[in-house]
């Protein structure tokens, strides 16, 4: 064996960089958009060719399509149950409904059998009667009386009117010996024989006796209110003036709307869903600014109306519309209770659950990172609504509140059994109170995001405040709920007041990022009562009822209401009803849920239970005797805690003023109290007083001391707070 030999029998030589560039181009083949000269020479990498190539014939049929292969509600097993589970609530529904209608429904089939039999009758009388003789016969007669003497046309006469004579015998004997047996039959029947040819011969005959008009079965549901065509639907934007008119006269050649979607059903009203045609120069958001006219060419209220545009994200345009019309005022009604009321515990990083919209889909909010506004008339559901916000916070013990509340009533009084800071009125004290809160919220804004940015960016990548950084550096979510803020506003100096609006910008501005949720409400939205500049940075917005397209832009953004977000076509039957605006082109009506004062009462109470298990009652809620005292079981009597309250951000307060402060804080108990019957109540609860006299900023009144007040209630429960 030679060197040459032992060395090729041992292993082959190799140029690594040939092998390497070997191994991947068979690894991953060549993909070419242009074809390639055919390749001469040594051997090249494999290409493969483009289906979609600009010269490829069978690119567009080659192409897989887009749409899915399975329908919306066959795409999950959950889907098909639901939708199954549907149908047979559906169908059992109408079985009962028609099953108890059963007896009318029989009525209704003989007298139709009736009217059939008679229909029968008329129809075959002509042959039963030989009809078809009685024209020859006749013709023949008249000719016989006019040529007596022809023998010959009387005897084809006698003869015509012998054979229809005869064929009349047959027919009728026949028919005779038909029903009389059909009879017979029917009478030595069985029952259940008897019920079948009844209903054998019955069925044809109601079928033969029923009307255009007729409608054998009751209607289930109600009859629409409205109806809807594609006719109807150009002729009301022509009228609007956002369709051009045709040149002729019978607008044949008038540009339409191409529907992509109906007019169809859709629940309690018409959805349809139409591009707006090229050259008209209109575009949807023109359509939208015409929602009063359309509605009125619909005839339908503008309430009933509900259009929104179809964006590109959705398969949408500049000129596509979607529209809903309603068949009657689709938020009125019996109230939704708000899912919160029944809930143990909940998370503010979800949404929020907050009311239905036209439709009677579920509307959630997220409101982690944002800051909300709400606005509208008194006694139009405003503050009700602003409290589903904080209501979900009283459910997560990792949420801090602080509360203002202008008008001091009673409904925020319930949150002194949570809130780290609740400041109650506009009086000067309050006032003070509101600037000491502000302040402390500042500092925590400036002090946490200090630690935000110490934080490597493993633990906190963002630079803001994440669930585990809560829970570990002891950073609870803050809501900063303020209602009547324009009572605080017309309160304030002109210096204190621009203070407090600077402050609260920077609260609503930075704050997001460190946890800070901004939950801002007022009656009288303009620019002296809540200023431009606070307004605009305000994220999520909500607006009641208003008495103009003005007022409604001034809480929900300047020019929505020409976008269709327009508050003021709410009426005062709408309660509890508004526009919820969440992003520059997003809006949706709302029918918000509802949580009366005691409901919200017991959730104070239970958000109470979940902050000391926690370790998170911090603040004013840990010090306050009278939520201490209902959480331990004590007594104590209402006018303490209502004085309590009422002296909150005081040691001192003249009667006047307390008396003032109680009636606003419950008017219909303390309206018509007086200075001496406060005095016989409070000694009867207890108190006794060190001094009628106090002395506030150098004068002198009659009046009580906190410490008095305080006296009265069981040294437990202030050991406790």
């Amino acid at each position: 064996m030679t060197e040459t030999t032992a060395r090729a029998d041992a292993g082959s030589v190799h140029d690594l960089d040939a092998h390497r560039a070997a191994r991947e181009a068979a690894a991953s083949p060549v993909v070419s958009l242009v074809k390639a000269p055919p390749a001469t020479g040594a051997a090249s990498a494999p290409l493969v060719e483009a289906v979609d190539r600009a010269d490829n014939p069978l690119a567009d049929w080659l192409t897989v399509p887009d749409a899915p292969v399975l329908p919306v509600w066959a795409r999950s097993r959950a889907s098909i149950v639901a939708n199954v589970t549907a149908l047979g609530r559906l169908t059992w529904w109408h079985t009962r409904y028609h099953g108890i209608r059963a007896p009318k429904y029989l009525m209704k089939a003989v007298l139709l059998a009736c009217r059939g039999l008679y229909r029968a009758t008329v129809g075959i009388w002509p042959t039963l009667t030989a009809q078809e003789h009685t024209a020859a016969v006749k013709a023949l007669r008249v000719q016989t009386k006019a040529r007596p003497e022809d023998v010959e046309l009387a005897l084809r006469h006698q003869a015509a009117h012998a054979e229809r004579t005869q064929t009349r015998r047959w027919r009728f004997g026949i028919a005779a010996v038909g029903v009389a047996a059909a009879a017979a039959g029917f009478a030595l029947a069985d029952p259940l024989l008897q019920t079948g040819a009844a209903t054998a011969v019955g069925v044809p005959l109601a079928y033969l006796g029923r009307g255009k008009e007729t409608q054998f079965l009751d209607q289930g549901a109600p009859p629409l209110k409205v109806d809807m065509s594609a006719q109807q639907l150009n002729e009301a934007l022509r009228a609007a003036g956002l369709l051009k008119s045709g040149s002729g006269k019978d607008d044949k050649d008038a540009p339409r709307v191409s529907c992509s979607m109906g007019p169809v059903r859709d629940g309690r009203g018409w959805a349809v869903i139409f591009d707006l045609p090229r050259g008209g120069g209109k575009t949807a958001s023109d359509v939208l600014a015409k929602r009063e006219v359309l509605a009125q060419e619909l005839g339908v209220d503008e309430i009933q109306v509900i259009m929104s545009r179809v964006r590109a994200a959705k398969g949408g345009n500049a000129g596509r519309v979607s529209m809903w019309v309603a068949d009657d005022d689709p938020y009125l009604g019996a109230p939704n209770p708000s899912p919160l009321a029944a809930a143990e515990k909940f998370s503010v990083w979800d949404p929020i659950p907050f009311g239905q919209d036209a439709r009677g889909n579920r509307i959630t909010v997220p409101i982690m990172w944002q800051s909300m506004f709400f606005g509208g008339l008194p006694r139009r559901g405003k503050t009700f609504t602003q409290r589903l916000m904080t209501a979900a916070g009283l459910l997560d013990p990792w949420v801090r509140h602080y509360v203002a509340d202008g008008k001091g009533g009673a409904d925020w009084m319930p949150m002194k059994a949570v809130a780290h800071r609740l400041v109650m009125g506009a009086e000067d004290d309050a006032v003070e109170a509101l600037k000491e809160m502000l302040k402390e919220l500042l500092g925590e804004m400036e002090r946490r995001f200090a630690l935000l940015r110490e934080l490597p960016t493993s633990i906190c990548p963002e630079g803001k405040l994440t669930p585990a950084i809560s829970q570990k550096y002891n950073l609870p979510v803050i809501f900063v709920t303020i209602d009547e803020l324009q009572e605080y506003f017309t309160a304030m100096e002109r210096e204190d007041r621009e203070q407090v609006i600077n402050d609260l910008c920077r609260v609503a501005r930075r704050g997001p990022a460190a946890g800070f949720i901004s939950n801002f409400a007022s009656q009288r939205p303009d620019a002296e009562s809540v200023p431009t500049k606070l307004r605009e940075i305000i994220t999520l917005r909500y607006s009641t009822q208003v008495v103009d397209r003005a007022s409604s832009d001034m809480v929900l953004g300047k020019g929505k209401a020409a976008q269709g977000a327009d508050a003021s076509v709410l009426s005062e039957d709408h309660v509890g009803t508004g526009v919820l605006v969440t992003g520059p082109a997003s809006y949706v009506t709302v029918r918000a849920d509802y949580l009366d004062g005691p409901g919200f009462a017991t959730l104070c109470q239970k958000g109470r239970s979940l902050r000391e298990a926690a370790g998170q009652l911090t603040g004013d809620a840990a010090g306050d005797v009278t939520a201490a005292a209902d959480a331990a079981g004590v007594t104590v009597p209402a006018v303490i805690s209502d004085v309590l309250e009422a002296m909150r951000h005081s040691v001192r307060m003249f009667t006047t003023d307390l008396l003032a402060a109680l009636v606003n804080l419950d008017e219909d108990e303390y309206g018509d109290w007086n200075a001496e019957r406060l005095a016989n109540e409070l000694e009867n609860a207890g108190v006794k007083r060190t001094s009628k006299q106090v002395k506030i900023s150098g004068a002198n009144g009659a009046g009580y001391q906190r410490r008095d007040i305080e006296g009265a209630v069981p040294a437990e429960i202030l050991l406790a707070g």
